[in-house]
């Protein structure tokens, strides 16, 4: 039965499957053939990380299976759970054959270890322990001591080597540390100072305003009183337009502007006449 008809994603995730199954295989025929050591070991790490991917979509797939349950008849779902089982067996085939590569591989690691000291001294190994002397055999076992003393020293400055390593790339770390702290630090100073300096900005903006509302208010005041004071210039006699304290002149004054000769006399008659009438 064909998942495509179930379900595309049952269908895409059944495809991926297959295309690591695939590739498993090929792995380990490959994985056979390779006769390094170190070799061995990355191929086995790859062939494990396609092995985690599959679990991890063998798991998707399952619960693909169970949302499918509901829209689903009993054949098809009892149908879904065998491939599902059929994954999971082969996947475990898969993962045994991978413990027994990695079994095999520290067996090797094992053996060079111990047969690497022994390397240039190939004619030695050929003696027979009983056609060797007492000497010989405590010069070859004070031999073994050396280069195993010597194996020893190389793999304590090898030690202390990665301890120093560690030991600087912790300091350089603790160092960038402070560092980012110190511009954090320096960050949230220049935050603060746009936020008082928007403050400030926005203060001198409301004071402007302002002060340009009331230079308006002062021109409006001015320009009227000049504009009654023209009024009143040209057309004197208008009452309708009252005075501005403090700025037109007495009535005699202005009379007096626009009089002729004749009529000041008179008028000066008349003043000086009535300040000798009795007062009333």
């Amino acid at each position: 039965m064909d998942l495509a008809m179930v379900s595309e994603e049952l269908a895409e995730i059944e495809g991926q499957i297959a295309d690591i199954f695939r590739a498993l295989s090929n792995g380990f025929q490959k994985l056979e053939k390779i006769k390094d050591v170190n070799r061995q070991s990355r191929q086995l790490e790859e062939l494990t990380d396609k092995m985690r991917e599959c679990k991890r979509l063998i798991k998707e797939f399952d619960r693909e299976v169970k949302g499918t349950e509901s829209r689903t008849d009993a054949n098809t779902h009892k149908m879904l759970n065998e491939k599902k089982q059929s994954m999971i067996k082969e996947l475990n085939s898969y993962v045994a054959l991978k413990k027994q590569h990695q079994s095999n591989l520290e067996n090797n690691k094992r053996v060079d270890l111990f047969d690497g000291p022994s390397e240039g001294f190939g004619e030695e190994n050929v003696l027979l322990a009983s056609s060797m002397t007492n000497q010989q055999l405590m010069d070859r076992g004070h031999q073994m001591m050396n280069d195993t003393d010597q194996a020893i020293d190389r793999a304590k400055k090898v030690v202390q080597d990665t301890v120093d390593v560690g030991t600087e790339t912790a300091a350089a770390l603790k160092a960038q540390t402070e560092q980012m702290s110190r511009i954090v630090n320096e960050l949230d100073s220049i935050h603060f100072s746009i936020q008082k300096a928007s403050k400030l900005v926005k203060e001198i903006g409301r004071q402007v305003a302002t002060d340009k509302c009331i230079m308006a208010l002062l021109f409006l005041i001015v320009i009227g009183v000049i504009a009654i004071i023209i009024v009143k210039l040209v057309n004197p006699n208008n009452k309708d337009i009252r005075d501005i304290p403090g700025l037109a002149p007495p009535a005699m004054n202005r009379r007096l502007l626009w009089a002729t000769p004749n009529e000041i006399v008179r008028v000066d008659h008349l003043m000086i006449w009535q300040n000798y009438l009795p007062s009333q």
